[in-house]
């Protein structure tokens, strides 16, 4: 077995100080550039890095997730901070944005949206969780 002190998760941006303004401005996350030049947060106990790859392609799955008290109200506040939910084909979003999957077994309450990198991000409604 391996033997770690903690963990903590990573990803790539174009630009960190157009990122760090969107972490802090838009989702009020407290995050500061480090003395790399390295985004650096801890949001809810996790600890997150965000380093610079100019040039490199966004993740293509959600690298980040944001569970939030109210789903609806999350998506409230991101619509008035100029951010839109993500729309997939073959997910049953409804007009918000919002998978609601929990009433049929498949998943909690769930909205993606992305940073200006194009790394998506999530919001999960707390209340709909799986046990």
């Amino acid at each position: 077995m391996l033997t770690t002190t903690h963990a903590f998760s990573g990803f790539t941006v174009e630009d960190t100080e157009v990122a760090l303004a969107f972490y802090r401005d838009v989702l009020g996350i407290d995050a500061r550039l480090n003395e790399m030049g390295i985004i650096e947060f801890t949001h809810g106990g996790t600890h997150v890095i965000v380093y610079p790859k100019p040039g490199g392609e966004p993740a293509g799955y959600t690298v980040l997730n944001f569970v939030v008290p109210d789903i609806d109200a999350a998506v409230d506040e991101l619509e008035a901070a100029g951010v839109t939910l993500e729309r997939y084909p073959g997910m049953h979003q409804d007009d918000r944005g919002i998978m609601r999957d929990r009433a049929a077994g498949r998943g909690p309450d769930i909205g993606w949206f992305t940073d200006p990198s194009g790394n998506i991000f999530s919001i999960i409604g707390e209340d709909s969780r799986p046990e």
